[in-house]
């Protein structure tokens, strides 16, 4: 990869952070604080959180095997795919690449920060070859973006390919891997101590079940997140996040057993959704979703919706005309979700 200092804006490598009075006394033992203007009432409200979550990673780094040094954690995921643009991308002048179809906030983020988006199609198989997106790039472009699985479709982004791009790639590649306890490959997160240009992506809120919390996790060389933690705001994880995150962190059996129940309904709910008179294909899927292309998208969907059950509809995305998007529910309601379409004229 390009040197690190290449990579980021002129004025973030430069920056100077701001100093949180929580930061200025670490590693000292401390029973009184008199330093942040804080109300000394209503313990432990009162208190700033702490603004690196030392805590929370420490527990994060026994699960995932990451140094807590190369753990960036902020109020969801989208706030670690933000900072890829705010901390690498120069606004009109950089640009970013990314498969299509994909997650919608890396293009949002790209536009909010006038940073050029670049689509690479994927294929029939909503597969990706490294040439393709390697072809899409130029000298200002500073990130490649590839979720796996992915969404909306649901599958895994071929591995050999992913490594061939982080491997000719100056720049960044940022794999976001939200969905991948439900998957049987493993995380990219056992590449970053060998590519330096990886940033992984992973969350609380999917197979965690904690989405209302906002607890998204990057995972890169102790250098990026060191950028990272320099542009984040100084509390951007608030104390009940971090409670509450430690809480769920620690149960990791009950995570396992939600899974399993999870692949085994999605199984079963894919199995009868292919059975259905209205659906043409049911998609291949490593996520606690599926892709189902139907006879009539629009048409399902608004039927569904009067009967109280909410679905995706992703007609309108790239390659993915008349498809639901369905989100694999408990027991109770992927039968209601059935019954309603069984007998839907």
């Amino acid at each position: 990869m390009k040197n690190l200092k290449d990579l980021t804006r002129p004025n973030i490598w430069s920056l100077a952070p701001y100093s949180s009075a929580r930061n200025e006394y670490s590693g000292h033992i401390a029973r009184v604080f008199l330093d942040a203007n804080e109300n000394p009432y209503n313990n432990p409200y009162n208190r700033y959180p702490d603004p690196l979550q030392q805590e929370v990673k420490e527990r994060i780094s026994q699960i995932k095997h990451v140094p807590t040094e190369c753990i960036f954690l902020g109020n969801g995921s989208d706030e670690a795919i933000d900072l890829v643009y705010r901390c690498f991308c120069e606004p009109k002048k950089d640009n970013v690449v990314a498969i299509e179809p994909t997650y919608g906030m890396y293009r949002v983020c790209a536009d909010i920060n006038d940073v050029e988006y670049r689509t690479v199609l994927l294929d029939e198989n909503f597969q990706v070859r490294a040439e393709s997106l390697l072809d899409a790039c130029d000298e200002n472009t500073k990130a490649i973006w590839i979720c796996s699985p992915n969404n909306p479709t649901g599958n895994r982004i071929n591995r050999e390919e992913i490594i061939k791009v982080i491997e000719n790639f100056q720049g960044l590649v940022v794999v976001d891997e939200a969905y991948i306890d439900f998957s049987q490959e493993e995380s990219m997160t056992k590449h970053l101590p060998a590519c330096p240009n990886l940033i992984v992506l992973q969350t609380l809120s999917k197979a965690w079940g904690s989405a209302a919390i906002r607890c998204g996790m990057a995972f890169a060389g102790k250098d990026i997140i060191d950028i990272y933690n320099k542009v984040k705001y100084p509390y951007n994880l608030n104390y009940l996040t971090q409670k509450q995150a430690l809480e769920r962190l620690n149960n990791t059996f009950e995570v396992e057993q939600w899974v399993k129940l999870l692949l085994q309904e999605r199984r079963q709910l894919m199995e009868a959704f292919s059975l259905l008179p209205i659906c043409r294909k049911v998609y291949p899927t490593d996520a606690n979703f599926f892709l189902a292309e139907m006879d009539d998208a629009q048409k399902t969907y608004d039927y569904l919706v009067g009967k109280g059950v909410i679905v995706r509809n992703r007609t309108r995305i790239t390659l993915c005309h008349n498809c639901l998007r369905i989100t694999v529910g408990t027991k109770d309601e992927n039968s209601e979700l059935l019954s309603a379409l069984r007998t839907m004229e």
